[in-house]
């Protein structure tokens, strides 16, 4: 399984030699929105009776895994897909039940501390003045961000040229998951970004774990993983994991600067 080494690196730091799968104190400054995903995805797979152990490879994760999926190259993806997204493969993949419902993600302005302008905002109108980066391979990040009145929407394809390019100022801003860091701070290797406080861009779709239809195991999985999600969701985890890795929040302690609609 191809990870992003940045999430792996977490991933590792939260788990701390425990066995993943029987974890139920999730307090850590590790434990992020893509951390909890492979968390949930795990014990989700073993709660409906998938036992297969997974090799990681982490490095550069990039569209090429979407490739991989389809070919039936890799049995699943351990970062959830916009539903909007999935649709557009659906004939080469499953589409679990929503990990994340639609409705619930809030994401986070992230730009560079010393951006003063970003960090001045508190209404949408202010983003005329502003930069974003993104790319319409998310179609809900990109058309989201397409109905704010920003200065300029820049495309980038790849996540981390994305994060260079906002902590050089070339680009105002880019959004992110929220995440568990009072300071608001993000950082990797040289990149160092900053979270606006309590201002939110609501992302209004689901997200969904996607396994292979062409690889062997694919349908084993899928159905091992929905009886899994349906235990865990049951159980209030799924909520408890992304709440603790300071991904669901209360939006009412949130400005949000498009119209937020109701939770399905």
């Amino acid at each position: 399984m191809y990870i992003r080494d940045d999430v792996y690196e977490d991933y590792l730091k939260f788990v701390d030699g425990r066995d993943v799968l029987s974890i139920t104190e999730f307090n850590s400054p590790y434990l992020r929105r893509d951390v909890a995903d492979m968390v949930v995805l795990q014990q989700a797979l073993a709660l409906g009776g998938f036992t297969k152990k997974f090799n990681y490879i982490p490095g550069k994760v990039n569209f090429r895994n979407t490739k991989m999926l389809e070919n039936g190259e890799l049995l699943l993806s351990f970062d959830s897909y916009w539903l909007t997204d999935a649709k557009a493969i659906a004939d080469k993949i499953y589409i679990s039940d929503p990990v994340i419902k639609k409705g619930q993600y809030l994401a986070g302005l992230f730009a560079s501390p010393n951006n003063k302008k970003v960090f001045a905002v508190t209404s949408v109108g202010q983003l005329a003045e502003l930069t974003a980066v993104s790319t319409p391979k998310w179609q809900t990040d990109w058309q989201t961000l397409s109905t704010l009145p920003l200065k300029q929407l820049v495309r980038e394809d790849e996540w981390l040229s994305q994060a260079r390019m906002v902590h050089m100022q070339w680009v105002d801003f880019m959004l992110m998951p929220l995440f568990n860091a009072p300071s608001g701070h993000y950082q990797l290797e040289k990149i160092h970004l900053k979270m606006v406080p309590k201002l939110a861009v609501l992302l209004n779709d689901s997200r969904h774990f996607v396994i292979s239809r062409n690889h062997p195991q694919g349908k084993a999985a899928f159905s091992a993983l929905n009886s899994g999600l349906k235990q865990l969701r049951a159980s209030g985890k799924i909520e408890l994991i992304y709440t603790r890795a300071g991904f669901l929040v209360d939006h009412a302690q949130y400005n949000i600067l498009n119209t937020p609609k109701t939770v399905d």
